[in-house]
């Protein structure tokens, strides 16, 4: 079978010795240990059920919010806050990687974007009476940070570490950030369980957790930053990107950096089970990523569950999830990676399709529920990961892996949005809400199960593993 002719490589980045890589990589393993509570303590526990109530003591008369002139439930600001910011790191992080490649300033926009966002949840400490506008646009600057932040860290990994080692590597960073999400999220637990105790209100108890997030942010950023160094590819100049000359303005590398996107975008055509596969990705890591971010928020507005059982069950996440990934890991070395995948989607489909019967007050049935959800969570991603490292053609690694960070980044968008519309239609109605997220895992299950995933690595020049 002919193959489609494949782009030349890039060139090799310089790989330093083995003593400089493990301490690059120490400092590489701390940015995810920082910029992790973001995710597990600010979007996953504490700001939806806040920012809503925020938004509820602001609403009007017919119990309603503006927004820059659009009515809306206050239960819909947050999630329609996070299809914005996703919406908006759409646009955005394909410039953001141009710009890191391009310069090669890597480790200054690291830096950059990160004390950006960790400022900006600090800033949240702030966001208290009806100060619902300040907290939602505080929330889309952190957030958009966060995830241009990420793209640029992920871009340190060929320089660190050879093909052979990356796999270790990658793995331990995720570690290392599923342990720094739990250690200060079992000290924002203590802090909202004994806030009485402490002379505290129970919102300013949650204000200091957020903000507190955002200094571990700052502050563990600072190791990353004094390990990592800048190199430009090759050793050499800054080389052309897409239609940007070597040496281009940043204006201009932005303006090639979607050119180039573009250009990636029209070659998948070439490869139909690559662009199935990501098309099914998108789908149901869409549900994923809905179902991580309004979990809290689901626990807080539908069962009525107070934050110090919502805090306690995605605590027990976060250990679990780690362990549900090396199980799913093990499984798929025995059924197939694909079979494995399909499975986990069942799982997500069932969690969401019994979590709006639940009962109000049921700590124990949401504590079950959560608990399936961090068996399934970790594989369910780290296996799409693996899957789609083969049905790349060689030598264009970096470009579509840079495709796949943006629908990882991106995809939350349509699932956010559903909830968003779900609420604001049935006046805030999170049982029936958050069941709209099945059809995104359906979709993607039907999608990837047609899927000739054989069929599909060969097209891109490459041999399926043993196991898919």
């Amino acid at each position: 079978m002919a193959h489609p002719p494949e782009a030349p490589g890039a060139p090799d980045q310089p790989v330093p010795g083995p003593a400089e890589r493990q301490r690059e990589r120490r400092g590489w393993y701390m940015y995810d240990w920082a910029n992790s509570v973001f995710m597990t303590s600010v979007i996953t526990v504490f700001l939806g059920p806040y920012l809503t109530t925020i938004a509820e003591a602001g609403a009007g008369a017919g119990g309603r919010i503006s927004v820059l002139g659009w009515s809306m439930d206050p239960t819909a600001l947050y999630p329609y806050a996070t299809s914005l910011s996703v919406l908006l790191q759409l646009i955005l992080l394909p410039a953001v990687g141009a710009i890191a490649d391009h310069t090669g300033r890597k480790r200054e926009m690291l830096g950059g974007l990160a004390y950006l966002g960790a400022f900006a949840t600090m800033g949240l400490y702030f966001v208290q009476g009806t100060g619902y506008l300040l907290g939602a646009g505080l929330f889309v600057l952190a957030n958009l940070a966060f995830g241009a932040s990420v793209v640029v860290y992920n871009a340190f990994l060929p320089e660190i570490a050879t093909a052979d080692e990356r796999d270790d590597v990658s793995s331990r960073g995720w570690a290392m950030g599923y342990l720094g999400g739990a250690l200060l999220l079992t000290v924002h637990l203590g802090l909202y369980l004994s806030h009485d105790s402490l002379g505290l209100e129970q919102a300013h108890a949650v204000r200091i957790s957020m903000a507190s997030a955002g200094v571990w942010w700052a502050l563990f950023t600072l190791i990353p930053l004094a390990r990592l160094r800048n190199r430009m590819r090759g050793g050499a100049a800054p080389v052309a990107f897409g239609d940007a000359a070597p040496g281009a303005s940043a204006t201009a590398t932005v303006i090639a950096s979607f050119g180039q996107l573009w250009r990636t975008l029209k070659s998948l055509r070439a490869y139909p089970g690559t662009l199935v596969f990501l098309l099914a990705y998108i789908l149901f890591n869409d549900g994923v990523q809905t179902v991580i971010a309004f979990s809290a928020t689901f626990a807080d507005q539908a069962l009525r569950l107070d934050q110090g059982v919502q805090i306690g069950a995605i605590l027990m996440v976060q250990f679990v999830a780690f362990g549900g990934a090396l199980l799913l890991g093990a499984v798929a070395r025995r059924l197939g990676t694909k079979r494995t995948i399909l499975g986990s989607l069942v799982v997500w489909v069932i969690v969401v399709g019994v979590a709006p019967l639940l009962q109000a007050g049921s700590a124990v049935q949401f504590f079950l529920l959560a608990f399936f959800i961090a068996i399934v969570l970790g594989g369910t991603q780290a296996l799409s990961r693996s899957v789609f490292s083969h049905l790349i053609p060689r030598g264009k690694e970096a470009e579509y892996f840079g495709l796949y960070e943006i629908s990882d980044k991106g995809s939350a968008f349509l699932g956010a949005l559903t909830i968003g519309v779900a609420l604001d239609a049935t006046g805030g109605d999170y049982r029936l809400a958050i069941l709209t997220l099945t059809v995104f895992f359906v979709v993607g299950f039907v999608i990837l199960f047609f899927l000739n995933l054989p069929a599909a690595i060969r097209a891109a020049g490459n041999t399926p593993p043993e196991h898919v």
